[in-house]
């Protein structure tokens, strides 16, 4: 299955963070990366631009082959 959890899990390790790493950096939880990964929550709109800010990526790569 590809959608923005995984998408979001790849381009996240090839920043070489860890969820924990990278949560710091946009002020949430470990805990909630992981529901984003998992597909389990969505991010609000403004995570999701501080997301593509933080990973240097664009909107485009994050939701790639999402259906």
């Amino acid at each position: 299955m590809n959608g923005f959890g995984k998408n979001l899990k790849n381009l996240r390790k090839l920043n070489k963070l860890n969820q924990k790493d990278f949560a710091i950096k946009l002020n949430t939880t470990q805990q909630r990366v992981s529901e984003w990964e998992c597909d389990k929550v969505e991010p609000s709109l403004y995570n999701i631009l501080k997301i593509i800010k933080v990973l240097n990526t664009s909107f485009e790569e994050l939701t790639d082959d999402i259906e």
